[in-house]
């Protein structure tokens, strides 16, 4: 934060990247429902852009410049569109757009993913699920970040022309005790302030990892005797979470498998345009908590451009950067709810809504749209005009 002349308001520094598809409009639509946050709470954002991506590719040959993460590092926190596309897909490539998000997170010691999922009441019918499957749903799902088979070593197959028929390739999926304590630990912190479960998720049947996993879970469980602690494979946790959802409180497992995990319970809150996601370190601000904040959903390069994508989880990642990282739990709770009034008063943006039923009583907007709705019901909780 940054302090001007006495009467100046409070200033934060976050460094937004909003990447490639889709990331411009909502990122540009969650600043807009920030700036109104803190019109209403008496602060300022001081944004920084920085190009990041599959653009950055295309403008500089490299996914991140070193610059652009030295800024990032720098800020308060940084909120992110999305990367990446069809154009630059080629799993073969030298460079590619995802490399972006490993160079943020292992440069600035982002080890934990936290997804919460929650079922609005008024998206119930968006779901494929069966109403009462989702009656309580509310999980927060801890994912490893910066360890495991994305960052083993691996030997890609041969390219060379004479080589087929005897390709082979080896990823590895290496994983230090200091790295399952440190995010299984977060995972019970977690708990503590929820229902009091932790699920840890592994392959333990088959895995020497997944057996480690679940030895340090227990190790750590009898340091919170107030928390319980289960386990369970991954193959039965994705068959569980749409069984039987609202059983789970906290999951916590390592990458891939939280990668897979927690967008398939996306789907259970009736579309990937509605979730948010924050990826934390260990470090500190004077703020709060360092972060980057994401949607969980991708680029959607094919709807990039019409105003149509649903800002929500970008708008809902912009309200948990308030509270984790600027320390304005205040100004976040007031985003969430104003997020829940714009959805209760029937707002909807194409993926929630079909635009040709006329008798629903939704109102379908755009991404722009949206996020005007939900300035103006932060406004009508304050009593003043939007």
């Amino acid at each position: 934060m940054t302090d001007g002349t006495p009467g100046d308001l409070p200033t934060y520094r976050v460094a937004t990247i909003p990447g490639d598809g889709v990331g411009p409009e909502v990122v540009a639509a969650a600043r807009r429902v920030v700036d109104a946050a803190g019109g209403r709470f008496g602060f300022a954002v001081d944004w920084s852009e920085h190009v990041v991506g599959g653009a950055a590719i295309d403008a500089f040959g490299v996914a991140i410049r070193d610059e652009d993460l030295a800024a990032c590092g720098a800020a308060d926190a940084i909120l992110l569109g999305a990367v990446g596309g069809p154009k630059w897909s080629d799993p073969s490539a030298a460079v590619r757009p995802e490399q972006a998000l490993f160079a943020l997170r292992g440069g600035l010691g982002l080890y934990a993913n936290l997804r919460p999922v929650r079922v609005h009441p008024a998206l119930v019918g968006s779901s494929p699920l069966r109403p009462e499957l989702l009656a309580g749903v509310d999980m927060l799902i801890v994912r490893e970040l910066t360890g495991g088979i994305y960052f083993g070593d691996r030997t890609e197959a041969s390219a060379e022309p004479g080589a087929r028929g005897s390709r082979t390739a080896l990823d590895t999926l290496p994983y230090a005790e200091h790295e399952i304590e440190r995010i299984v630990r977060l995972a019970f912190e977690q708990a503590r302030t929820r229902r009091g479960a932790v699920t840890q998720v592994d392959k333990a049947n088959v895995l020497a990892t997944s057996r480690l996993w679940r030895r340090i879970a227990d190790e750590i469980a009898g340091e919170y005797p107030d928390v319980r602690l289960s386990h369970q494979l991954v193959d039965s946790c994705a068959m569980l979470l749409v069984r039987r959802p609202a059983d789970f409180d906290v999951i916590v497992t390592e990458n891939l498998f939280g990668d897979i995990l927690s967008d398939e319970a996306a789907v259970l809150a009736g579309s990937l345009g509605v979730l948010p996601s924050a990826s934390l370190g260990s470090r500190r601000t004077e703020h709060g908590q360092f972060g980057l904040y994401e949607p969980i959903h991708g680029s959607a390069p094919d709807i990039a451009g019409r105003d149509i994508a649903n800002p929500t989880g970008t708008i809902l990642s912009a309200a948990l950067l308030l509270r984790t990282s600027l320390g304005r739990a205040d100004a976040a709770v007031a985003v969430e709810e104003a997020v829940a009034r714009a959805l209760d008063d029937g707002w909807r943006t194409a993926d929630l809504a079909d635009p040709a039923d006329t008798i629903d009583g939704f109102v379908v907007v755009g991404t722009t749209a949206f996020a005007t709705a939900v300035i103006e019901a932060l406004a009508a909780a304050a009593g003043v005009a939007a």
